[in-house]
């Protein structure tokens, strides 16, 4: 008996390339008018394809938003190098976690993403727990991880409440977006501010300082 040939797949193989480019507008949609009011008519015209196109990937609304969120917060997470505790002052290295919290970051409308998703948690809540698992725990973790070997090493404090510093520093950045203006300059104002909470050498000087002397 002659074995079954491999199946052949119909029709042409899917570009990556146009996968890729409606994913970004779905995101961008969600980020800009919100899941209720975004529509694949948008995302379509948006990403230059047909509303037939994205059908042939997505059966849903729902469906390829869940695949934006995931695909542009994987790319995010996998793009960020850890952070060098070798190469960077303590002040430095906490700093920089703080920064890499920016979910403003890189087109400035991660965090307006965040909103409406939170604006539908009571109804579609795996958004929002596709948002927390990929936007805001992995941050979340860097920033914790990062505390906690320093604090091994013995540049914070022990005790600390260390997901307490973590929270505090996550809601800065909404505090700032709500008040509203660009706050490049946030990392370095909130580690500045807790640092004399945390260190435990809180009477160093700011590194730009050590590094003016």
């Amino acid at each position: 008996m002659v074995a079954d040939a491999p199946r052949r797949q119909r029709g042409r193989p899917r570009d990556p390339l146009i996968e890729e480019a409606i994913l970004r507008a779905a995101r961008r949609r969600l980020a800009v008018d919100g899941y209720s009011r975004m529509t694949i008519g948008d995302v379509a015209a948006d990403a230059g394809v047909t509303r037939p196109t994205v059908y042939r990937r997505w059966e849903s609304k729902h469906d390829l938003v869940v695949d934006a969120l995931d695909h542009g917060f994987r790319a995010l997470q996998e793009a960020a190098p850890p952070v060098d505790l070798e190469r960077l002052t303590a002040r430095e290295a906490v700093t920089e976690a703080v920064r890499r919290l920016d979910l403003r970051a890189p087109d400035r409308t991660g965090i307006m993403l965040v909103g409406h998703v939170m604006a539908e948690a009571e109804h579609n809540p795996e958004l929002l727990e596709m948002v927390r698992a990929h936007a805001v725990l992995p941050r979340r973790r860097l920033l914790l991880d990062t505390l906690q070997a320093l604090q091994e090493r013995g540049d914070l404090r022990s005790g600390l409440d260390l997901d307490a510093v973590a929270d505090m520093c996550i809601g800065s950045y909404y505090a700032a977006f709500i008040r509203g203006g660009e706050d490049e300059e946030l990392p370095t104002r909130v580690v500045d501010t807790l640092w004399p909470a945390i260190s435990t050498r809180p009477g160093e000087p700011a590194d730009e300082d050590r590094a003016a002397s």
